[in-house]
């Protein structure tokens, strides 16, 4: 919704002005120059990423445009989830995590927790390390330092979308100018012709500036910072994982293991430890 307020307050703005101060929106209208700078921005798109990057790039725009997740309900349950493996894990050893963590989709312990089983990501992150540490003898700092390394290597892939953005957001002012060249060469070839041609073609030249920078600077380039900032959020998750983990691994019970996560967890939705006892005794009940 936030998203939707703040794009109609863009369009009533930057139009609204425009037509406020005289300007007719048939002028704005121009296919020719639609054509050309869209087609560089999807062209220039396709050309610099690989298909997997594209793919994701269209799954972080939906999601900056759909409505979010309740988050604090995801953080509860996967504490609860979390709690429930390491529990299993403390009372029958990993052996017993083994039909969970080798088929996370047909567990029963996963399926409890539908918001995080979703997530194949971060459920392939909980089941690869929990199988890491069922392997062999591992210390806290080890451990710390392989997941600290996964988790930069999952963030700089989960953000190559929106750097990629940005960056063509940056070239939207010079796809601009390419379309205004166009249009000042169209002017050039008419300009035996009457004033008020020269004028048309000399205007609809300069609407592939104003369509560039506008794509720039109110479309491409927020929308790239909104995909980072969601992907940098979404990173909370792993971050509690991995404190969770090396806290059990350097022998803290399970509470005080789950309470290391919660530290990692974003400021507005964090609970407190009194909050999240609660709600783990709820879900113990």
């Amino acid at each position: 919704m936030q998203k939707f307020m703040g794009a109609i307050i863009i369009l009533m703005c930057v139009f609204g002005g425009y037509v406020w101060a005289g300007g007719s929106m048939m002028a704005i209208w121009q296919p020719a120059e639609f054509l050309i700078i869209i087609g560089a921005t999807v062209g220039s798109l396709i050309i610099g990423n690989p298909p997997q990057v594209l793919k994701e790039m269209r799954s972080q725009l939906r999601s900056i445009m759909s409505p979010h997740k309740d988050e604090q309900a995801f953080y509860m349950e996967l504490m609860a989830l979390l709690q429930v493996l390491l529990e299993t894990v403390r009372s029958g050893g990993f052996k017993a995590l083994d039909k969970h963590i080798e088929n996370p989709e047909q567990s029963p312990i996963f399926n409890r927790y539908p918001l995080v089983s979703r997530d194949y990501r971060l459920v392939s992150f909980i089941t690869d390390n929990l199988r890491l540490m069922a392997m062999g003898q591992m210390s806290p700092h080890e451990l710390e330092g392989l997941l600290e390394q996964e988790i930069e290597a999952i963030e700089s892939d989960l953000l190559l979308p929106s750097r990629s953005m940005q960056r063509t957001a940056e070239a939207l002012p010079g796809f601009g100018i390419l379309a205004a060249v166009g249009g000042i060469i169209i002017t050039m070839q008419a300009i035996d012709g009457s004033i008020a041609l020269i004028g048309y073609h000399v205007a609809a030249a300069l609407v592939g500036t104003f369509l560039g920078i506008f794509g720039c600077y109110c479309c491409l380039d927020p929308a790239s910072n909104a995909m980072a900032q969601r992907v940098k959020r979404d990173m909370s998750a792993f971050d509690c994982i991995r404190a969770t983990l090396v806290a059990y691994v350097a022998k803290k019970p399970t509470l005080l293991a789950i309470d290391a996560g919660r530290k990692h967890i974003q400021l507005d939705i964090k609970p407190t430890f009194n909050q999240m006892e609660r709600w783990l005794a709820e879900q113990e009940g």
